[in-house]
């Protein structure tokens, strides 16, 4: 596609890859005049329309802006007691969502995971470039944790997260170094750049401690805005995205 070029896509294909209902309902739609771009209702379900990221100030699905066309990326605040994964028992992440964006095509998948009782900055996505660059281990992008502790911290934490020799049992490699900033002595900062099964859990497991609460408040340079309530989530921007490698 050559620069500038908008990309074009049938009405009733968009729609309902948006989540708006099977082709017979889309055209039902518009056949009653509930689809409206630039201020016109559409007539034909069939036509060929612009999808670009602002179509959302320029169609209106019965009287509301449509919802945003892929690749969507979503940055959450998620609240303890939900999942990240469609297959675990219990709430997901998913269901703060809009109802109809779980039948969007591409569909949405989380960037990495948070456990049921860690809390904080999720990316929600349908981009898969996206996704994996993200999670990429040659990526480095860093994810910085707040951890409260069971017991106070030793003093020693730093300079055993940081040497990149930290095994985790059960495992054959040693962890990339990580950073440690001490806030309290039961409360500390942790910057991974990988993202291992429970990795924080584990590592001040390692140490000999316990997390008893657990918050992500930044991917890369990207943080969670202190407006965000829990369940809250946003469509992230252009300069959100690029935050996040920066």
């Amino acid at each position: 596609m050559s620069a500038g070029k908008v990309p074009m896509a049938r009405l009733d294909r968009l729609l309902a890859n948006l989540g708006y209902g099977s082709r017979r309902e889309v055209n039902a739609l518009v056949r009653d005049g509930r689809v409206v771009l630039d201020g016109v209702a559409l007539k034909d379900a069939g036509a060929k329309v612009p999808v670009s990221p602002d179509l959302p100030a320029r169609m209106t699905i019965s009287g509301k802006p449509v919802d945003p066309p892929a690749p969507l990326t979503i940055l959450m605040h998620k609240p303890l007691g939900v999942v990240c994964s469609h297959k675990e028992a219990g709430r997901s992440v998913y269901e703060l969502l809009p109802h109809r964006w779980r039948a969007r095509m591409p569909g949405l998948s989380t960037i990495g995971r948070l456990d049921k009782e860690t809390s904080g900055l999720l990316l929600i996505t349908d981009d898969g470039p996206l996704l994996h660059r993200v999670i990429s281990p040659r990526s480095h992008v860093a994810k910085r944790y707040r951890a409260t502790l069971d017991r106070p911290l030793g003093g020693d934490e730093a300079a055993v997260f940081a040497a990149g020799t930290l095994m985790l049992e059960g495992e054959a490699d040693a962890l990339a170094p990580a950073v440690l900033e001490p806030l309290s002595p039961t409360e500390a900062y942790l910057t991974i750049t990988e993202g291992r099964y429970h990795q924080v859990r584990r590592m001040f497991a390692a140490v000999g401690n316990h997390v008893t609460a657990l918050h992500r408040d930044r991917i890369g340079g990207l943080s969670l805005p202190d407006d965000l309530e829990p369940g809250a989530w946003r469509v992230l921007d252009e300069a959100g995205l690029a935050a996040i490698f920066a």
